[in-house]
This record gives C-alpha cells, sequence and structure tokens, in this order.
C-alpha cells in the first residue's frame, strides 16, 4: 500500500469516509489501520449506532479531536466513567441512544463543557435503578447550552420536580426551536406555562425574562391531554407550526380532567400549526377521547386549514363527518394517522378523488369497519409511500389488488388483515416498489405465499419482512425463501409453531453472489418459535450470519448456550424476553441503516484490537 500512494493522498482519502467504513479500512492492514488511527482525530462526525461499544473499545477511537461537530452512539455498554469521553468541546451535535446506566452527571458536564452544542438527543437517561438525575443538573444544561436549537429528553421529567422548575427554563437558549420531553407531570407542565405567560404579560412594563422565543415545535406525553391543557399551550406558546401531546391515563378521566370540544376549539389561534398530533394510549386502560364528537373536529378542522400532518388517536366518537372534514378542509395535508377510529368508514375517502390531496403517509391503524371498498378509493392517491393497515380486519384481497398498482408505495403494513395468498400473488407481481412488508397475525397465509411473492420484481426491492404469528408457515416455506436468496436485511418470524432449527439452517446457509453464508441478515427475530431448539445456536456462530446485529431468541432455551454465544459475539443484541428488535424504534434516518457493507466481521475485528474472543466451543458442544 505504501509503495502505491503516498501517506498525504490516503490519508485525505479516508477523512472522506464516514466512521464504519473506515474502520473496516483499517482491518485490511497495518499501513491502513496506522492511517485511520490518525484520520480518527481529524473526522467532524462519529456516528456508530449499530454497536454498542464498552468504554475500553470507545476510548481509543475518540481520541483528542478539536474538529468533532457531531457524535451519536449507542450507550447501553458505557456507565459514568465514559462522560468525560462524550461531552467535548465543539461538538454541534449530541445523539446518544440507550443511556440507562449512565447518571444526571451527564447533564452537568454537557452545560459546563459543551458550550456550543445546538442539537442534544439523550434517551433513557439515569434509568437503571439507583442512578441519580437532579434538578441541579438539568439547571446547569441549561445554564450552560446557550447555543441550544433542539432538545430531547426521553426520560421522566418527574425526576426534576423543584419549586424553579418553571423558572428555571427562563435560562434556556434563545434559539431553541425543538423541545421533545418524554414524560412530564400535569403539575409541572402547567406550572411551566403560566410562568412563560406570567413573563409575557410583564414585558410591557418591566424587564421579565424571555422564555422560548422561538419555539416552534413541542412533543410532550403527560398525565391528561385537558382543554386547561391545551389553552395553556396555545396562549403561551404561540409561535408553535409542530404540536405533540399523547396521554395514557391510569384512571377514567372526569370532566374537569378531559378533552372536550371546547378544548379542540382554543388549537391554533394564531394559524401557523402544520402538525398536530393528540394521541390517547391505551396502554394502561381501555379509554378514550369521550367527550369529543364530530362538532369538536370540524370547529379544529375550521381553524387549521393549513395542515399538513393530522395524527388522532383514541377518538371513539368521532365519525366520517368529522374524518371527511379535516380531508376537505387541509387542501395541503401529506401524512394521516388515525388509530382507533371505531367509526371510522368506507365514506371518509367516497369522493377523495375529487379533493386536491396528495398524501404520501397514511397510518389506519385498528379502523375495523374499513373494507376493501374504502382502500380501493384511497388508493387512487397514487403518491401514497407509507401505508399502516393493522388490525383492520375486514380488508382483504381486493384492497391489496388495489394498493399493488401504487408506483410509490415502499412501506406497507398489513398486520391482523384478513388477507390470503392470493393477495401476495398480486404483491408478486405488481409494479409497488416495497422495501417494507409487514403480514403478522394474517392467519390465511400459508407456505405458499412466499413463492408468490418474490416470483415478480418485487424480490429485487424487499428488504425487511415480517412473517410472525403466521400459524400456517413453516420450514418448508422458509426453505422456499432461501432459495429465492432475497437478500433481506430484517426478518421476523415470532411467535410461529412451526418454525424449527431447520429454517435457520436453511436462512444461514443462504449464500448471495458471492458473499457469505447468511450475509444479507441484520436482524432476525425468532422469538417463542415452536420449533427451535439448543441445536439452532450453532448455527449463529462465525462464519455463519456475519452482520446479525440483532437476534431475538427464547431466553428459556438453553441459557448456558446462548451465554456462551453472547461472549463470543459481543456486538450482537439478543433479546430473549420477547422485545421487538431494530433500529427503527429509534431512529429510521441515520445514512447507515441502509448502508451495505460486504463483511461486518473485519469492523468487529478492528473494534477488539486483535483481543482475543472466548472460544465457547466446548461449551456448544456439551
Amino acid at each position: 500500500m505504501d509503495a502505491a500512494l503516498p501517506a498525504a493522498v490516503v490519508a485525505t482519502i479516508l477523512s472522506r469516509l464516514d466512521v464504519r467504513s473506515l474502520l473496516l479500512a483499517a482491518a485490511a492492514c497495518r499501513g491502513l489501520r496506522a492511517c485511520a488511527s490518525h484520520a480518527l482525530a481529524f473526522l467532524p462526525s462519529f456516528h456508530l449506532l449499530e454497536v454498542a461499544l464498552t468504554h475500553e473499545l470507545l476510548r481509543p477511537l475518540l481520541p483528542p479531536n478539536p474538529s468533532l461537530r457531531s457524535l451519536r452512539l449507542d450507550c447501553a455498554r458505557l456507565e459514568d466513567a465514559a462522560i468525560a469521553c462524550l461531552a467535548r468541546p465543539g461538538l454541534h451535535e449530541l445523539l446518544l441512544l440507550n443511556c440507562d446506566n449512565i447518571s444526571g452527571r451527564l447533564l452537568c458536564e454537557l452545560g459546563t463543557t459543551c458550550r456550543d452544542l445546538r442539537v442534544l438527543s439523550l434517551n433513557s437517561l439515569g434509568a437503571r435503578r439507583g442512578l441519580v438525575v437532579n434538578f441541579s443538573d438539568l439547571q446547569e444544561l441549561l445554564n450552560g447550552c446557550s447555543q441550544l436549537e433542539s432538545l430531547r429528553l426521553a426520560l421522566d421529567f418527574s425526576t426534576f420536580d423543584d419549586p424553579n422548575f418553571g423558572h428555571v427554563w427562563a435560562s434556556a437558549s434563545e434559539s431553541l426551536s425543538s423541545l421533545e420531553i418524554g414524560y412530564i407531570p400535569m403539575t409541572m407542565l402547567l406550572e411551566l406555562l403560566a410562568a412563560v405567560t406570567e413573563a409575557q404579560q410583564c414585558m410591557d412594563y418591566v424587564k421579565a425574562p424571555v422564555f422560548f422565543p422561538s419555539l416552534q415545535k413541542l412533543c410532550l406525553a403527560v398525565d391528561f391531554i385537558t382543554d386547561h391543557l391545551i389553552g395553556s399551550i396555545s396562549v403561551a406558546l404561540p409561535s408553535l407550526t409542530h404540536l405533540d401531546l399523547q396521554d395514557a391515563p391510569i384512571v377514567e378521566p372526569n370532566s374537569s380532567s378531559d378533552l372536550t370540544n371546547a378544548g379542540l376549539q382554543q388549537i391554533n389561534p394564531h394559524g401557523k400549526l402544520k402538525h398536530i398530533s393528540l394521541m390517547r394510549s391505551q396502554e394502561f386502560l381501555v379509554t378514550s377521547f369521550r367527550r369529543v364528537n364530530d362538532l369538536g373536529i370540524l370547529l379544529m378542522a375550521d381553524r387549521c386549514s393549513n395542515l399538513e400532518s393530522v395524527c388522532l388517536g383514541g377518538f371513539s366518537r368521532v365519525t366520517d363527518t368529522g374524518f371527511r372534514a379535516i380531508i376537505h378542509s387541509c387542501s395541503g395535508l401529506h401524512k394521516l394517522r388515525v388509530s382507533h377510529g371505531s367509526h371510522l368508514t368506507d365514506l371518509v375517502f367516497h369522493d377523495i378523488i375529487a379533493t386536491s390531496l396528495c398524501l404520501t403517509h397514511v397510518s389506519l391503524r385498528w379502523c375495523k369497519l374499513l373494507t376493501n371498498v374504502g382502500i380501493e378509493r384511497l388508493s387512487c392517491n397514487k403518491d401514497l409511500n407509507v401505508l399502516d393497515l393493522r388490525d383492520c380486519r375486514s380488508l382483504g384481497d381486493e384492497a391489496v389488488r388495489a394498493l399493488s398498482c401504487l408506483p410509490k408505495l415502499q412501506t406497507l403494513t398489513l398486520d391482523g388483515t384478513d388477507i390470503s395468498d392470493q393477495s401476495l400473488k398480486y404483491l408478486g407481481l405488481g409494479t409497488c416498489p416495497l422495501t417494507s412488508l409487514s403480514l403478522r397475525g394474517c392467519r390465511k397465509l400459508t407456505n405458499d405465499c412466499i413463492t408468490l411473492l418474490f416470483a415478480g420484481p418485487v424480490k429485487q426491492s424487499l428488504q425487511v419482512l415480517d412473517l410472525s404469528r403466521i400459524p400456517s408457515i413453516t420450514d418448508d416455506g422458509i426453505m422456499l425463501l432461501a432459495r429465492t436468496r432475497t437478500p433481506l436485511n430484517e426478518l421476523r418470524m415470532r411467535e410461529n409453531p412451526k418454525i424449527g432449527d431447520a429454517s435457520v439452517m436453511a436462512l444461514a446457509s443462504m449464500q448471495l453472489d458471492g458473499g457469505t453464508y447468511g450475509s444479507s441478515l441484520q436482524l432476525l427475530d425468532l422469538f417463542d418459535c415452536g420449533g427451535i431448539t439448543p441445536l439452532a445456536t450453532r448455527w449463529f456462530k462465525k462464519p455463519y450470519f456475519p452482520r446479525l446485529r440483532w437476534l431475538g431468541i427464547t431466553g428459556s432455551l438453553n441459557r448456558v448456550m446462548v451465554d456462551a454465544l453472547s461472549r463470543s459475539r459481543p456486538f450482537l443484541h439478543m433479546a430473549c424476553r420477547g422485545e421487538e428488535l431494530g433500529t427503527m424504534l429509534w431512529d429510521t434516518s441515520t445514512d447507515w441503516y441502509w448502508h451495505n457493507d460486504d463483511d461486518l466481521d473485519e469492523l468487529e475485528q478492528w473494534l477488539l484490537e486483535g483481543e482475543p474472543v472466548s472460544d465457547d466451543d466446548t461449551i456448544m458442544e456439551e
């Protein structure tokens, strides 16, 4: 390598690579390794979300670097000892996932060190029992990071309960335009909004602190969405263009702690909203916005004609009249999401072809009165890119036939619908460039659906497939899938009683165009598959499934063998308790998500820096 290119040229080339490509190049030879180590000290961005590194592995990859502006990491294996490695002067963007083992001291350190931070996103900070996140930590962050433009703290704000909570936000950056909070108690939120309103009223005759002068996006999870809350937000934050509220009641709301038609009438008094999301989760209690009917939606639609995105969940008394008002009032609507629309029927889309709508994203979850006729009319929107019809149980093959001709449809979710193998034939021979297809719980499907689906051009585009909870899918069906040699990135087959070891062997043996065995799969979910035995764990050892990063498997299968597999593949995230897998739960926009590498084992080799990986063959044999 040295004889072919001058070191300066190689260094220039490596400096233009992303982190993954740089580390893969470093595994090629000693010369590239030395150049890569040097290039790490000058990278402007360090994005590595596909693996969770320990502090010992991360530290040499993050040497002192005055050019570093963006840092994105999975912190699942990091603790407080890594805080100094994460809080770096000069950072403009910091995105950290799975910060369960890191305490609130990180916030304090960021406020002290990262004065130029513009974007901060933290997930699950201090979630592990015993870790402390104090109000003083939040105070230090807001006081120190005076340039923040976007702040996302996906954590429980009740840990910041303090008499001064409302007033501390006066020290937040005046440039803050986006604020996302995981959960905040209603009392604390109302205290904050009251402080904002009070400051606005005092500005005319005294010098008062300025709260959120630039805030345009607000996303919150609260105890209850109420009329009082909607009114307070509308008064305190007049510049909002994006409002996202979600609640999850643990008791049935009474009239004073619920949303009514009067509350909806208070939304968007200044006409600036572009996105509105009001969602009532049924996580703890089967409930809904029982005090809102069509009149409330009509009043909201009349004041929100400029909306581009509408998400409504749990409006059980709203009928076609209300939903049609949104479609016909909001001429610029691109995204529509309705969940638990128990009175939504085909009439909502009866004359949608007569509108100027250009819908690109539509989600109609748990709308059980919707039939094939409604979807056929919706399919007149030729720009549809994402369609979620989860648990619309009256939908069948004719609906899919209409959708199969959509020229831009890439993501289709049909979980729990009444489709048969014929629907997969329509999709296989259709023209839609599907990249993601979910068929979870479609109980009429059989092994034949595999052959029908991959008989046409969809084989060239499909990357994500969910075949979970389909009792008729067997090992024979997965063998048919392996024979198609479709380069899937993600395959889910959880809770299928007839899927067993033969399926794992077929997938492990699948070879794609000169690649290694099982080389395309990054995620494989086999949780609670009835035929999986300890024998299957042998096939997850190298060299099989070299790019696998997420594996779902039943934890009780054989604890010793599962633990041995975890030690032999330290960068493989194993889920043994039935949790859902995949990065799409966090951030599907990252540049690595659809990135194709020849062999990610080299990445592991470089990260481990030649450290011996324990050979558990003896244990596996036992």
